[in-house]
């Protein structure tokens, strides 16, 4: 069977999806670690894309971007405005629930602070097991946030997906040949995801895992 074959100078151009919301996580700040944080709740949920962006741009539109706000805005306004206006209808009360408890775990273990989630942890297998014990987290929401900060956190490190190391592989792409904390890695990874993600609609849960 022929390999397919993929422009590799367009993968390595590819945007990470942070810097698609705006985020930068080259900066150092909190604030754009903590929105990577809540994009990365709403993308590791079984929904479309498209609604997990509209969502997160809700609660950006309503300056709900601090763990502080969320809590203080209670799951009523989450479920109403932020889910409705975001396209949520089926899960709407349970995505509430989850990001108001982890928020709130997050101000309660670490004073609201991922830069401190990130100190605290051991090493690159500490933190993912501290992320993962948000309720509600699981192996492919901790890959998403932590896959586009390799490049600017020591321990995180996460392998990529296995869905992501198969398109490689069958693109002819040597994931191996790259440094996996360099950024251009993280840009080669974004760009296979969303290649996986075009190759599987409608079906897709989302565009980021």
């Amino acid at each position: 069977m022929r390999r397919a074959s993929v422009d590799l100078a367009a993968l390595k151009r590819s945007r990470l999806y942070s810097e698609e919301l705006g985020i930068d996580l080259a900066s150092g700040r909190e604030s754009d670690y903590f929105r990577w944080f809540l994009a990365s709740l709403l993308f590791g949920a079984r929904i479309s894309g498209i609604i997990a962006r509209n969502t997160y741009r809700s609660f950006v539109s309503q300056g709900l971007t601090t763990p502080q706000k969320i809590v203080a805005a209670g799951w009523d306004f989450l479920v109403n405005p932020i889910m409705r206006e975001g396209g949520y209808v089926r899960y709407d009360g349970r995505k509430s629930d989850q990001v108001l408890r982890d928020c709130q775990a997050l101000l309660d273990n670490y004073g609201g602070s991922l830069s401190r989630l990130h100190a605290a942890a051991r090493d690159a297998a500490d933190l993912e097991e501290r992320l993962l014990a948000f309720y509600g987290v699981g192996p492919v929401t901790a890959n998403i946030f932590l896959r586009e900060l390799r490049p600017f956190w020591r321990k995180a490190d996460p392998a990529p997906l296995k869905q992501t190391r198969a398109l490689a592989a069958r693109l002819g792409v040597d994931l191996s040949a790259f440094r996996r904390k360099s950024l251009t890695f993280a840009r080669i990874e974004a760009g296979l995801v969303r290649l996986a993600h075009d190759a599987r609609k409608p079906a897709a849960k989302s565009d980021t895992g």
